[in-house]
C-alpha cells in the first residue's frame, strides 16, 4: 500500500538509520497504538522495518481493533503488526515474551482532566502498573513511557525554555494537575520497577506536537487552526492569544521516541519537542498566511495587561547532545502538510 508519508519519514530518520540495527529482530508491545503517538511509531516501524528486513514485531494493545483496522488498514494489515484486544486498566500479561515495551497509552483529554480529575489520575497510574507488569513478566530489558511536561506544573514566565531538571511541580491542591501528578507519579513508578526487576525504564517527557494523525477537532491549537483554516476560516483564538507553544511535527517525534527506545539512558527523562516558541495568536495569523485564508485570524478577548504570558517550552539541550537528535522539520511545513493531510481522499489518507 502507498504511504504518503513515507517521505517524511525518510527525511527525519535520514540521520537515524542506524538506531535500526539495534532493533533487530526485536518483539514489541506497544499501548497507544491508537493514537498521535502510536500512529507515527508504528508508520516508522512498519516503514523501515520492511525495507531493511529487521525482522522486527509488534504487539499493539487496543481496545477496538476492528476499528483500528477500519481506520489504518495499511498498519493493521503489516505483516510486522499484531493486535490484541485490552485495555491498559485491565491488562493481564501476555502469553508471550517482549524485547522492549512502549508505553505510550493516556487519557490525554483536556475535558476528562477538567471533569473528572481522580479518573484522570487513576487512569495514568493504574494503568503505568499494569504495563510494568507485563513488562516484568515478558521479560523484556527496555522500556519507553511517553511522560509529558505537565509534570514541572506552570512553567515560570520568566523561563524561556524549561530544562530537564527544573524543580518545579503541579501545585498537589489543584484538581486540574491530576494528568501532572499522574504522570510524575507514573515516572517514578516506572524507575522503580526498572531497578528492581532489572530493565531499562527511559522517561520521554512530550510536548506539544504537530502532524497527520493529531485531531483536528479536541484541545490541540494547531489541529483546530487547519480545521479552520481548511474549511475556509476565519481562524478563530478562544482565548486571548498569548500563550507560547512549540510544536515538533509528528515524523521528528517518530525518530526521536525510537532513538530513545534504542539509546536513552534508564532512569532519566528526556524532553521531547521543539525549542521555537511562537504565540498561540501567532501561530493562528502563520496558520491563515500559509494556507492563504483570505478572512485571516479572530482572536476572542484582548489580553490583560500586565499579565505575563504563559509558556509551555522545552529546553531540548540533553536529548540533542546525550542522543543526537535534531529538529528537521519547520512549523510552516508542517502546517502544509496537516493540510495537505487533511485534504486527502479517506482512502488514500488510510493507506487503501
Amino acid at each position: 500500500m502507498n504511504n504518503p508519508l513515507a517521505p517524511d519519514l525518510d527525511r527525519a530518520f535520514h540521520a537515524h538509520q542506524a538506531i535500526w540495527s539495534e532493533l533487530r529482530g526485536a518483539r514489541i508491545l506497544l499501548t497507544g497504538g491508537t493514537g498521535f503517538f502510536g500512529g507515527w511509531l508504528l508508520e516508522a516501524l512498519t516503514s523501515f522495518n520492511a525495507r531493511l528486513g529487521l525482522g522486527i514485531r509488534a504487539t499493539v494493545v487496543t481496545r477496538d481493533p476492528e476499528g483500528f483496522r477500519l481506520r489504518r488498514p495499511r498498519l493493521a494489515g503489516d505483516p510486522a503488526v499484531s493486535l490484541h484486544r485490552g485495555d491498559v486498566l485491565a491488562l493481564e500479561p501476555l502469553d508471550e515474551p517482549f524485547t522492549h515495551v512502549i508505553h505510550a497509552a493516556t487519557a490525554a483529554s483536556a475535558q476528562l482532566n477538567a471533569n473528572e480529575p481522580r479518573v484522570m489520575f487513576d487512569t495514568i497510574v493504574e494503568g503505568t502498573r499494569r504495563v510494568l507488569e507485563v513488562t516484568r513478566r515478558s521479560g523484556a530489558r527496555r522500556l519507553l513511557f511517553t511522560s509529558s511536561g505537565a509534570v514541572y506544573g506552570r512553567q515560570p514566565p520568566d523561563l524561556s525554555h524549561v530544562p530537564e531538571d527544573h524543580p518545579g511541580g503541579p501545585d498537589p491542591l489543584k484538581p486540574g494537575s491530576a494528568y501532572g501528578e499522574g504522570k510524575r507519579a507514573a515516572e517514578l513508578l516506572c524507575t522503580l520497577a526498572g531497578a528492581a526487576h532489572g530493565f531499562d525504564a527511559v522517561i520521554a517527557r512530550c510536548f506539544a506536537f504537530s502532524g497527520p494523525y493529531l485531531p483536528l477537532d479536541a484541545h490541540f491549537a494547531i489541529g483546530n487552526f487547519v480545521r479552520d483554516a481548511v474549511a475556509g476560516g476565519p481562524i478563530r483564538v478562544g482565548g486571548d492569544g498569548t500563550p507560547f507553544r512549540s510544536y515538533l511535527y509528528g515524523a521528528d517525534l517518530a525518530a526521536w521516541l525510537w532513538t530513545l527506545l534504542a539509546r536513552g539512558r534508564p532512569a532519566r527523562a528526556y524532553h521531547v519537542g521543539s525549542e521555537a516558541a511562537i504565540s498561540v495568536g501567532e501561530l493562528a495569523a502563520t496558520v491563515a498566511r500559509v494556507l492563504g485564508v483570505a478572512r485571516g485570524a479572530e482572536i476572542a478577548r484582548a489580553p490583560i495587561p500586565g499579565t505575563p504570558a504563559e509558556r509551555y517550552v522545552p529546553s531540548t539541550r540533553r536529548t540533542r547532545e546525550e542522543l543526537g537528535v535534531a529538529e528537521t522539520f519547520g512549523l510552516e511545513e508542517s502546517i502544509e502538510r496537516m493540510a495537505r493531510f487533511a485534504l486527502l481522499p479517506p482512502e488514500r489518507a488510510a493507506g487503501r
